[in-house]
């Protein structure tokens, strides 16, 4: 089995470190990561600039771009193999609910599934810089295994969120859906010594609704939450409203 592994954190992130090395039990590992943390940056692709890869190591670059740069340069440039799978992650902190469409982890397993290569995003759910990357990484491990053998529904692509905890064999885990994080006033304006005003964005506590069957619901009482994902946002059950409109 060939793996492409990728990540938002940057190429010297824990949780990179210990996914890769995890990984090379089950197959031959190619890691290609942005320089620098790139977190936050949703699906987007470098388009005005050109970009740098620098090797550092066997089949190990680091990119100056977005993750979703380093899925299509690795498979398009960089890699002498096409892989079988693209594992993206593990990101420190959760990718739950509505953040999923800003995480550059989730956007990088987004675009191996545009290219029809199987993936999944791996998460880490801490505070802090994270202790237990090597439960996520255990569990990405078996997963990868998994996917390998028995493959993905068509169109889907995996968001896995795993508690920060020992993994003890194994921690229980969870079939869940997409939740939705509460949305409060989140931006700080302040001045700067000049007198001009500058604002910071995120800087109030992340809650979402505690809904049966969602990703935090499974997270926050210890469970691997593990929601599949897929590339067509069409509003299927708004169609006949739209209709009623007369717009056609």
């Amino acid at each position: 089995m060939k793996i492409l592994v990728t990540n938002d954190d940057g190429i010297h992130a824990p949780g990179l470190l210990s996914l890769a090395e995890a990984l090379r039990k089950v197959g031959e590992v190619a890691v290609v990561a942005p320089d620098r943390e790139r977190s936050a940056v949703g699906h987007a692709l470098t388009l005005h600039h050109p970009l740098r890869a620098l090797q550092m190591g066997p089949d190990i670059f680091a990119v100056d771009g977005t993750p979703t740069d380093c899925v299509n340069l690795g498979i398009h440039n960089l890699l002498s193999f096409k892989p079988d799978i693209v594992v993206s992650g593990i990101n420190r902190g959760a990718n739950l609910g509505d953040d999923v469409t800003y995480s550059g982890t989730v956007a990088a397993a987004m675009e191996a599934t545009l290219m029809g290569i199987p993936a999944f995003a791996v998460s880490l759910v801490t505070q802090g810089m994270g202790t237990h990357y090597d439960s996520a990484a255990e569990f990405a491990a078996r997963l990868t295994r998994q996917i390998h053998e028995r493959g993905l529904p068509s169109d889907t692509f995996l968001n896995v969120n795993v508690p920060d905890l020992p993994f003890l064999d194994l921690l229980p885990s969870s079939i869940t859906s997409q939740g939705r994080r509460r949305y409060e006033g989140n931006i700080v304006g302040k001045l700067d010594p000049r007198g001009q005003k500058y604002y910071w964005i995120g800087s109030a506590e992340l809650s979402f609704l505690d809904l049966e069957g969602t990703d935090f619901h499974a997270v926050s009482r210890g469970h691997v939450s593990i929601t599949p994902l897929h590339l067509d946002l069409t509003n299927y059950t708004s169609f006949q409203v739209l209709r009623d409109w007369g717009l056609e």
